[in-house]
Protein backbone atom coordinates (compact mmCIF):
# COMPACT_ATOMS: atom_id res chain seq x y z
CA UNK A 1 0.00 0.00 0.00
CA UNK A 2 1.63 3.32 -0.86
CA UNK A 3 1.73 6.36 1.38
CA UNK A 4 5.14 8.30 0.97
CA UNK A 5 6.08 9.69 4.16
CA UNK A 6 6.39 13.49 4.67
CA UNK A 7 9.44 15.64 5.49
CA UNK A 8 11.51 15.04 8.78
CA UNK A 9 9.85 18.50 10.30
CA UNK A 10 6.64 16.62 10.77
CA UNK A 11 8.55 13.49 12.81
CA UNK A 12 7.13 13.46 16.45
CA UNK A 13 9.32 15.02 19.30
CA UNK A 14 7.79 12.50 21.43
CA UNK A 15 9.14 8.50 22.79
CA UNK A 16 5.64 6.86 22.09
CA UNK A 17 7.21 3.82 23.30
CA UNK A 18 5.30 3.66 26.71
CA UNK A 19 2.21 4.20 24.39
CA UNK A 20 -0.09 7.55 24.83
CA UNK A 21 -2.92 9.30 23.21
CA UNK A 22 -1.88 11.64 19.51
CA UNK A 23 -4.66 14.14 19.28
CA UNK A 24 -5.69 15.37 16.21
CA UNK A 25 -7.32 19.13 15.56
CA UNK A 26 -9.23 19.64 12.68
CA UNK A 27 -9.53 23.42 11.94
CA UNK A 28 -10.45 23.73 8.72
CA UNK A 29 -11.31 20.53 6.29
CA UNK A 30 -11.47 16.71 6.37
CA UNK A 31 -8.62 14.44 5.94
CA UNK A 32 -5.03 15.12 4.34
CA UNK A 33 -2.65 13.02 3.31
CA UNK A 34 0.41 14.80 5.29
CA UNK A 35 -2.19 14.27 8.75
CA UNK A 36 -2.59 10.64 7.90
CA UNK A 37 0.73 10.10 7.25
CA UNK A 38 1.65 11.69 10.74
CA UNK A 39 -0.63 9.65 12.77
CA UNK A 40 0.74 6.69 11.29
CA UNK A 41 3.94 7.51 12.32
CA UNK A 42 3.42 7.85 15.49
CA UNK A 43 0.77 4.90 15.92
CA UNK A 44 3.57 2.76 14.25
CA UNK A 45 6.12 4.39 17.02
CA UNK A 46 3.64 2.91 20.06
CA UNK A 47 0.47 5.57 20.56
CA UNK A 48 -2.13 3.70 21.71
CA UNK A 49 -5.37 5.94 20.99
CA UNK A 50 -5.85 8.68 18.72
CA UNK A 51 -8.13 11.38 19.17
CA UNK A 52 -9.89 13.54 16.19
CA UNK A 53 -11.65 16.61 17.22
CA UNK A 54 -12.83 19.62 15.18
CA UNK A 55 -14.44 23.18 16.68
CA UNK A 56 -17.89 23.86 15.71
CA UNK A 57 -16.67 26.47 13.62
CA UNK A 58 -17.13 28.52 9.98
CA UNK A 59 -15.75 26.15 7.55
CA UNK A 60 -13.25 27.70 5.03
CA UNK A 61 -14.97 28.00 1.97
CA UNK A 62 -18.83 27.92 3.23
CA UNK A 63 -21.78 30.18 4.40
CA UNK A 64 -22.90 28.27 7.22
CA UNK A 65 -24.75 30.23 9.48
CA UNK A 66 -27.33 27.97 11.71
CA UNK A 67 -25.96 26.06 14.34
CA UNK A 68 -27.43 23.07 13.80
CA UNK A 69 -25.44 22.71 10.55
CA UNK A 70 -22.52 24.25 12.31
CA UNK A 71 -22.38 21.25 14.40
CA UNK A 72 -23.23 18.98 11.67
CA UNK A 73 -19.94 20.24 9.95
CA UNK A 74 -17.34 19.76 12.46
CA UNK A 75 -19.08 16.02 13.01
CA UNK A 76 -18.50 15.18 9.06
CA UNK A 77 -14.59 16.50 9.39
CA UNK A 78 -14.47 14.30 12.55
CA UNK A 79 -16.33 11.20 11.27
CA UNK A 80 -14.56 11.47 7.40
CA UNK A 81 -11.20 11.87 8.88
CA UNK A 82 -11.53 8.88 11.34
CA UNK A 83 -13.02 7.03 8.45
CA UNK A 84 -10.03 7.38 6.52
CA UNK A 85 -7.97 6.60 8.98
CA UNK A 86 -10.27 2.83 9.51
CA UNK A 87 -9.13 2.39 5.87
CA UNK A 88 -5.59 2.31 6.96
CA UNK A 89 -6.36 0.09 9.83
CA UNK A 90 -6.27 3.11 12.50
CA UNK A 91 -9.25 3.00 15.50
CA UNK A 92 -9.92 6.70 16.65
CA UNK A 93 -11.78 8.52 18.91
CA UNK A 94 -14.25 11.51 17.69
CA UNK A 95 -15.65 14.88 19.54
CA UNK A 96 -16.73 17.83 18.36
CA UNK A 97 -15.85 20.59 20.73
CA UNK A 98 -16.98 24.60 21.12
CA UNK A 99 -16.81 26.96 18.67
CA UNK A 100 -14.05 28.80 19.11
CA UNK A 101 -10.58 27.34 18.40
CA UNK A 102 -8.64 28.07 21.49
CA UNK A 103 -11.33 26.95 23.61
CA UNK A 104 -12.14 23.31 21.73
CA UNK A 105 -8.47 22.73 21.76
CA UNK A 106 -7.88 23.48 25.22
CA UNK A 107 -11.38 21.66 26.31
CA UNK A 108 -10.45 19.02 24.18
CA UNK A 109 -6.77 18.53 25.85
CA UNK A 110 -8.15 18.32 29.23
CA UNK A 111 -10.64 15.79 27.90
CA UNK A 112 -8.10 13.35 26.46
CA UNK A 113 -4.77 14.30 28.13
CA UNK A 114 -2.63 13.50 25.03
CA UNK A 115 1.50 13.43 24.88
CA UNK A 116 0.86 15.48 21.41
CA UNK A 117 -1.13 17.45 19.90
CA UNK A 118 -1.46 17.80 15.96
CA UNK A 119 -2.86 20.76 14.60
CA UNK A 120 -4.30 20.75 11.43
CA UNK A 121 -5.09 24.56 9.96
CA UNK A 122 -3.68 26.91 7.41
CA UNK A 123 -0.46 28.30 8.09
CA UNK A 124 -2.46 31.82 9.09
CA UNK A 125 -4.99 30.62 10.82
CA UNK A 126 -6.59 33.11 13.59
CA UNK A 127 -9.15 32.93 16.16
CA UNK A 128 -10.44 35.80 18.72
CA UNK A 129 -11.04 39.87 18.46
CA UNK A 130 -7.42 40.30 18.42
CA UNK A 131 -6.94 37.79 15.32
CA UNK A 132 -4.35 35.71 17.63
CA UNK A 133 -2.30 32.64 15.87
CA UNK A 134 -3.47 30.00 16.00
CA UNK A 135 -0.61 27.69 16.20
CA UNK A 136 1.77 30.13 17.97
CA UNK A 137 -1.32 30.09 20.70
CA UNK A 138 -1.12 26.85 20.77
CA UNK A 139 2.27 26.24 21.65
CA UNK A 140 3.33 28.54 24.28
CA UNK A 141 -0.99 27.61 25.95
CA UNK A 142 0.34 23.76 26.22
CA UNK A 143 2.90 22.42 27.88
CA UNK A 144 3.17 19.21 25.53
CA UNK A 145 4.39 19.11 22.10
CA UNK A 146 2.55 20.67 19.24
CA UNK A 147 3.00 20.28 15.78
CA UNK A 148 1.35 22.21 12.93
CA UNK A 149 0.48 19.77 10.35
CA UNK A 150 -0.72 22.30 7.52
CA UNK A 151 -3.22 22.46 4.87
CA UNK A 152 -1.19 23.39 2.09
CA UNK A 153 -2.94 25.49 0.14
CA UNK A 154 -0.20 28.36 0.16
CA UNK A 155 2.33 25.81 -0.65
CA UNK A 156 0.75 24.98 -3.56
CA UNK A 157 -0.06 28.92 -4.66
CA UNK A 158 3.49 29.12 -5.23
CA UNK A 159 4.47 25.69 -6.90
CA UNK A 160 3.73 25.88 -10.75
CA UNK A 161 4.31 21.78 -10.62
CA UNK A 162 0.89 21.62 -8.83
CA UNK A 163 -2.51 21.61 -10.50
CA UNK A 164 -5.02 23.07 -7.43
CA UNK A 165 -8.36 21.73 -8.82
CA UNK A 166 -11.57 22.08 -6.88
CA UNK A 167 -13.82 19.28 -7.44
CA UNK A 168 -17.60 19.51 -7.12
CA UNK A 169 -19.18 16.14 -6.83
CA UNK A 170 -21.77 14.83 -4.37
CA UNK A 171 -24.43 11.92 -6.42
CA UNK A 172 -21.00 10.87 -8.09
CA UNK A 173 -18.80 10.96 -5.09
CA UNK A 174 -16.68 7.52 -4.26
CA UNK A 175 -17.56 6.01 -7.74
CA UNK A 176 -15.25 4.04 -9.62
CA UNK A 177 -15.18 6.02 -12.53
CA UNK A 178 -14.48 9.71 -10.65
CA UNK A 179 -12.11 8.14 -8.46
CA UNK A 180 -9.78 6.76 -11.63
CA UNK A 181 -10.29 10.28 -13.63
CA UNK A 182 -8.83 11.85 -10.80
CA UNK A 183 -5.95 9.41 -10.30
CA UNK A 184 -5.23 9.60 -13.96
CA UNK A 185 -5.09 13.75 -14.02
CA UNK A 186 -2.27 13.24 -11.20
CA UNK A 187 -0.43 10.89 -12.82
CA UNK A 188 -0.31 13.52 -15.80
CA UNK A 189 0.63 16.27 -13.68
CA UNK A 190 0.79 16.57 -10.08
CA UNK A 191 -2.69 17.59 -8.44
CA UNK A 192 -3.97 18.99 -5.22
CA UNK A 193 -7.45 18.86 -4.86
CA UNK A 194 -10.23 20.32 -3.07
CA UNK A 195 -13.11 18.03 -2.84
CA UNK A 196 -16.72 20.02 -2.20
CA UNK A 197 -20.36 18.35 -1.71
CA UNK A 198 -23.14 20.49 -1.70
CA UNK A 199 -26.48 19.09 -1.13
CA UNK A 200 -27.85 16.93 -3.19
CA UNK A 201 -30.95 14.69 -3.67
CA UNK A 202 -31.95 12.65 -0.87
CA UNK A 203 -28.03 11.91 0.15
CA UNK A 204 -27.94 12.20 3.60
CA UNK A 205 -24.49 13.50 5.92
CA UNK A 206 -23.61 9.79 6.65
CA UNK A 207 -23.52 8.98 3.00
CA UNK A 208 -22.20 12.15 1.78
CA UNK A 209 -19.30 11.37 4.70
CA UNK A 210 -18.58 8.08 3.42
CA UNK A 211 -17.93 8.38 -0.32
CA UNK A 212 -15.72 11.67 0.26
CA UNK A 213 -13.74 9.36 3.04
CA UNK A 214 -13.27 6.51 0.44
CA UNK A 215 -12.61 9.03 -2.56
CA UNK A 216 -9.52 10.66 -0.22
CA UNK A 217 -8.82 7.07 1.02
CA UNK A 218 -7.94 6.09 -2.50
CA UNK A 219 -6.27 9.11 -4.01
CA UNK A 220 -4.06 8.67 -0.37
CA UNK A 221 -3.14 5.18 -1.43
CA UNK A 222 -1.57 6.25 -4.50
CA UNK A 223 0.07 9.45 -2.98
CA UNK A 224 -2.40 12.07 -4.24
CA UNK A 225 -2.71 15.20 -2.12
CA UNK A 226 -5.92 16.09 -1.27
CA UNK A 227 -8.96 17.26 0.90
CA UNK A 228 -12.19 18.07 1.36
CA UNK A 229 -15.76 19.52 2.65
CA UNK A 230 -18.60 17.10 3.19
CA UNK A 231 -21.49 20.37 4.12
CA UNK A 232 -21.61 23.24 1.88
CA UNK A 233 -24.13 25.46 0.69
CA UNK A 234 -26.15 25.11 -2.69
CA UNK A 235 -24.45 23.85 -5.74
CA UNK A 236 -23.33 27.42 -7.13
CA UNK A 237 -22.95 29.29 -3.53
CA UNK A 238 -20.66 26.31 -2.80
CA UNK A 239 -18.48 27.03 -5.88
CA UNK A 240 -18.30 30.56 -5.61
CA UNK A 241 -17.57 30.12 -2.28
CA UNK A 242 -14.52 27.75 -3.03
CA UNK A 243 -13.26 30.16 -5.84
CA UNK A 244 -13.11 33.37 -3.48
CA UNK A 245 -11.09 31.09 -0.51
CA UNK A 246 -8.60 28.85 -2.18
CA UNK A 247 -6.12 29.26 -4.76
CA UNK A 248 -7.43 27.34 -7.90
CA UNK A 249 -6.52 26.54 -11.36
CA UNK A 250 -9.17 24.46 -12.64
CA UNK A 251 -12.56 23.52 -11.49
CA UNK A 252 -13.98 20.10 -12.26
CA UNK A 253 -17.83 19.73 -12.01
CA UNK A 254 -18.86 15.84 -11.94
CA UNK A 255 -22.67 14.84 -12.27
CA UNK A 256 -24.58 11.85 -13.09
CA UNK A 257 -24.58 11.33 -17.00
CA UNK A 258 -26.93 13.65 -18.80
CA UNK A 259 -30.41 14.40 -18.02
CA UNK A 260 -30.19 12.54 -15.16
CA UNK A 261 -28.62 15.10 -13.43
CA UNK A 262 -30.30 17.87 -11.82
CA UNK A 263 -27.32 20.41 -11.68
CA UNK A 264 -26.94 20.06 -15.80
CA UNK A 265 -30.32 20.43 -16.24
CA UNK A 266 -30.23 23.70 -14.22
CA UNK A 267 -27.30 25.02 -16.05
CA UNK A 268 -24.94 25.04 -12.85
CA UNK A 269 -22.15 24.51 -15.36
CA UNK A 270 -22.53 26.95 -17.36
CA UNK A 271 -22.94 29.54 -14.24
CA UNK A 272 -19.57 28.08 -13.35
CA UNK A 273 -17.79 28.97 -16.08
CA UNK A 274 -19.61 32.89 -16.03
CA UNK A 275 -17.78 32.98 -12.20
CA UNK A 276 -14.08 32.31 -13.35
CA UNK A 277 -11.80 32.37 -16.09
CA UNK A 278 -10.50 29.06 -15.01
CA UNK A 279 -10.92 25.94 -16.84
CA UNK A 280 -14.26 24.09 -16.07
CA UNK A 281 -14.38 20.47 -16.59
CA UNK A 282 -17.32 18.73 -16.52
CA UNK A 283 -17.17 15.25 -15.85
CA UNK A 284 -20.05 12.57 -16.28
CA UNK A 285 -19.93 9.15 -13.67
CA UNK A 286 -22.42 6.60 -12.71
CA UNK A 287 -23.88 5.96 -9.21
CA UNK A 288 -21.33 3.91 -6.82
CA UNK A 289 -22.36 0.08 -7.75
CA UNK A 290 -21.64 -0.98 -3.94
CA UNK A 291 -23.68 1.56 -2.67
CA UNK A 292 -26.83 2.12 -5.40
CA UNK A 293 -29.00 5.45 -4.25
CA UNK A 294 -32.96 5.34 -5.02
CA UNK A 295 -33.53 8.45 -7.38
CA UNK A 296 -34.61 11.37 -5.53
CA UNK A 297 -37.81 13.39 -6.36
CA UNK A 298 -36.86 15.85 -8.74
CA UNK A 299 -33.24 14.70 -9.65
CA UNK A 300 -29.93 15.52 -8.44
CA UNK A 301 -26.76 16.39 -9.31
Amino acid sequence: MALAREQASDASPVDWSDGGTVLAFLNEVAGGRRLLAAIRDRVEAGAQEVVVVAPQNQPLAGQIVDRDELRDAAQSRVDVTSMILAEFGIDAVGAVFDPDPSLALDDSGRAFRPREVLLSCLHDTRFGLLRRDLVEWAKAHFEIPVTHIPVRILDDAVSWSVTHTVVVATQTLGTPELIEHLKRKAADQPHRYTIISPPSGDLGREAICERLARTLSELYRVDVDATGQPMSPAPLAAVRNAIEHYRIDEVLISTLPGEQSKWVREGLIEEVRKLTDKPVEHFEAGRTPAAPEPAAVGGEG
